[in-house]
């Protein structure tokens, strides 16, 4: 049984063992292996957002929803990050960056797919893409090694891959596009 109070402090009291990511990886794994428990509490994805479940200047702990075939751009988080999937699925894209004086700024260096039940490990300097691949909601939980809302980062231009402050107004913006375009395909589907 998923339990999010419990779930938080046990995240909590790992990271006072350990300010690495890696007992909280196991905590996230063993969470969304079972999924239905997670969905129980956290409810059925209705809709894309970033519903924060607890923040602390050491910890954040989300509830990230992706809208079908959502995708956002690479960006970093300044933080390590560890991302439990409990519903669909979200590919994730890997990216390095480029000397300076290079034409691009950033070049594809791998990939990751997750599906429900998979967990992930993120570096403090890891640049990355999500894309939500499938046809349904996505759900995910990322914990992140920090206050996530309070450190500047970094978003990186779609088509010219040049780097720019990362900005929440625009990032929600994007959650609400996805909602729209999720809403007019269910209104046309129906």
């Amino acid at each position: 049984m998923f339990d999010l109070e419990q779930f938080i402090a046990e995240c909590r009291s790992v990271l006072r063992e350990d300010a690495s990511h890696k007992l909280v990886r196991e905590v996230v794994a063993r969470a969304v292996s079972e999924p239905r428990a997670v969905l129980k509490v956290l409810g059925d994805p209705k809709r894309a957002e970033m519903q924060k479940l607890y923040q602390s200047d050491n910890l954040t702990i989300l509830n990230v929803v992706w809208a079908p075939w959502m995708t956002l751009l690479p960006h970093n988080h300044k933080m390590w990050a560890v991302i439990g999937i409990y519903t669909g699925r979200e590919d994730n894209i890997f990216w390095r960056r480029l000397p300076a004086d290079s034409s691009r700024r950033l070049e594809a260096a791998g990939a990751k797919a997750l599906c429900e039940k998979d967990t992930v490990e993120l570096g403090e300097d890891i640049i990355h893409s999500v894309t939500n691949p499938i046809g349904r909601l996505t759900g995910a939980i990322h914990i992140y090694g920090g206050d996530f809302f309070g450190v500047q980062r970094s978003e990186w231009d779609a088509e010219t891959f040049l780097e720019r402050a990362c900005d929440g107004d625009r990032m929600a913006r994007r959650f609400e596009q996805a909602n729209t375009l999720l809403r007019r395909t269910l209104s046309r589907d129906a």
